[in-house]
């Protein structure tokens, strides 16, 4: 098993503030960040562009396993620049499709991890399943949550309907449903300021 003595893993479902949330502890921490759900994201608006069926697996698999994928400054795929394509409606509506097969997320793991091991000092990861599989030895481990009338609000580009299907598809499947590990800190960002999710999760890393 890898060291992962520097990685905070922050997972959630859709709107839950993850992405921003792991920015800024990341930016707090002057460590590195990882969005792993524009990986995902980034692998679905290829194989649209593409005209891939996303139900055909072999097909998705191969361009998870052979594209080159980047997700800072901007998202990029095979030097495609994604960024505002993968928070469309048909990517949206896709992207947990092809983040339950099996093979894709083979693909994306070790690219995760791989990743990780490359950066000089600690690492903030967000996702779904990052704290349960991705990085299990993680130093600390955070689910964020909110009530689904605060998640439709916070996802302005995403209606209630589409965020209640994703989670039910990532909950639901049978390779690395969304969940919080039995060791994660469950924050609900409800009725919370950004600056409070923030300080409470470093306040739980240094308490580490």
């Amino acid at each position: 098993m890898m060291s992962t003595s520097n990685v905070v893993a922050i997972d959630g479902p859709a709107g839950s503030g993850k992405s921003t949330v792991a920015k800024l502890v990341a930016e707090r921490l002057e460590w590195s960040f990882l969005d792993t759900g524009a990986m995902y994201r980034a692998v679905t608006a290829l194989a649209l562009r593409n005209g891939v069926a996303l139900e055909r697996h072999e097909d998705v698999v191969q361009i998870a396993q052979e594209c080159l994928i980047d997700t800072i400054p901007r998202v990029t795929i095979n030097g495609l620049d994604v960024t505002e394509e993968i928070r469309g409606s048909d990517v949206n509506h896709g992207v947990s499709i092809v983040a339950a097969i099996p093979a894709v997320r083979d693909a994306m793991v070790e690219r995760q991890r791989e990743w990780s091991q490359r950066q000089a000092r600690g690492t903030v990861v967000e996702g779904r399943d990052i704290g349960t599989v991705v990085f299990p030895d993680a130093t600390l481990k955070v689910f964020l949550t909110a009530s689904p009338e605060e998640r439709a609000r916070r996802r302005g580009d995403e209606s209630a309907d589409s965020i209640n299907r994703r989670d039910e598809i990532d909950s639901t499947r049978a390779v690395s449903p969304l969940r919080a590990d039995e060791s994660a800190v469950v924050i609900d960002t409800t009725d919370k300021s950004i600056d409070q999710v923030i300080e409470e999760i470093v306040q739980c890393l240094h308490q580490r």
